[in-house]
């Protein structure tokens, strides 16, 4: 067995110089140690390095004859060990039948649900005779063009044939109100948001291992409810009003919101205009089919003498309204991570969002209960004066003043 004191003296060495080897310089500078030491070298470097004894005698071998391995390669072609997609014909075929939904067999087997884990993947193919780790089927799925992917909204459903020239009369109806120096807003209710000392997603600064701490479920609270928030963004001026309800998105709460904001923000901006142009999608407490809704836009138009002007955006493109990509986006990254722990916390980040375009947004709370199911008959219906227009009449019309 080769001396201590000689292994000792050669694992010193090797730690001194091993990072700055590629494996041909290892292999040949234990190979060369090895030759130095004469009998049992080869054992004791094995020993003191961890190199294999073939690896040493494959440098003595090199050093003998130089011309033996070209100068731009580690090893000589074929040499290491081989692939085991190579040693193990038919792995990648039965990675893929794993990962193809079509070819996963009976819908209810778990598998189904969990095989795009590599780590279930590895144990899979375990089980059918192959010898393969994680981290080598991670390597295998990228290899061949598979990576995590999360799921994008991009099916619209059934485009409906006259989706781009609403569009365009948006557009055109848009264009037409800024001309004139008159209001053109994009109206729709953010999402609903639980109150409570519940997660919010995102993350914020706070120190170090001293996260802001929340309820571990997020079960809602019947008596702190929920916070409503109706956005109304003017088009022309890049500011945006938001009332913060508390009770149900209705009609009458839409308009209401509409109302708000033209008496904090909209009349002084433009006086005594003409009439005003709501841009907004076709769902919803604002669905144009809602009798409650044309009802009350009726009851707005008759307080202020505007001729109240409404576009819906098609079914199925509410994305497209402008209030959702200039206004709620920088509401939601605002508040992120930040528990929204009451109506007035809700209020106070809504009015402090800000972006480098100059936004500006203003909120206000409104602590009236709108109840849902209220009712509009016949009668009432015929006193609302509404205006259809050549162009679709169910997503463009016009509601005039009575007075």
């Amino acid at each position: 067995m080769p001396d201590a004191q000689v292994i000792k003296w050669i694992r010193d060495k090797y730690v001194a110089i091993v990072s700055d080897l590629d494996e041909r310089g290892k292999r040949r500078w234990a190979a060369a140690e090895a030759r130095s030491l004469g009998w049992g070298g080869i054992a004791a470097v094995a020993m003191a390095t961890g190199i294999s004894d073939r690896t040493i005698r494959n440098g003595i071998r090199e050093l003998d004859d130089p011309d033996a391995m070209s100068s731009d390669r580690q090893r000589r072609r074929g040499g290491g060990r081989r692939s085991r997609e190579q040693e193990q014909p038919g792995l990648i075929e039965a990675l893929e039948a794993l990962i193809e939904p079509v070819s996963r067999g009976d819908p209810m087997l778990p598998l189904r649900w969990t095989c795009k884990s590599t780590r279930v993947l590895a144990e899979e193919l375990k089980s059918q005779g192959f010898v393969v780790s994680c981290t080598k089927v991670g390597a295998l799925l990228k290899a061949r063009g598979y990576s995590l992917q999360s799921n994008r909204k991009t099916i619209e459903g059934k485009r409906h044939p006259d989706r781009n020239a609403q569009f365009e009369h948006i557009a055109r109806r848009v264009k037409a109100r800024q001309r004139r120096g008159e209001p053109a807003i994009s109206i729709d209710t953010k999402k609903k948001e639980p109150l409570g000392n519940m997660k919010n997603p995102g993350k914020t600064y706070c120190r170090k291992g001293q996260p802001t701490k929340v309820k571990a479920h997020d079960f809602p609270d019947k008596e702190l409810g929920k916070a409503v928030p109706y956005g109304v963004y003017d088009l022309a001026h890049n500011e945006a009003g938001v009332t913060v309800g508390i009770g149900h998105d209705t009609a009458e709460f839409a308009v209401a919101s509409i109302r708000r904001w033209w008496e904090r923000m909209g009349q002084k901006r433009y006086g005594s205009p003409r009439r005003l142009l709501i841009t907004a999608d076709s769902g919803g407490s604002n669905n144009p089919r809602t009798r409650l809704w044309r009802l009350e836009l009726q009851r707005f138009a008759d307080e202020t003498g505007m001729i109240i002007e409404v576009c819906h955006y098609p079914p199925g493109t509410s994305k497209w309204n402008k209030i959702e990509h200039r206004l709620f986006c920088h509401i939601t990254r605002n508040w992120r991570g930040v528990p929204l722990e009451t109506l007035e916390i809700v209020v106070s980040l809504i009015g402090a969002t800000t972006t480098k375009q100059g936004l500006e947004v203003h909120a206000w709370l409104d602590r009236k209960k709108y109840e849902k199911g209220r009712k509009v008959d016949d009668a009432e219906l015929t006193q609302i004066k509404m205006i259809r227009n050549k162009f679709h009449g169910d997503w463009n019309y016009e509601i005039h003043p009575r007075n």
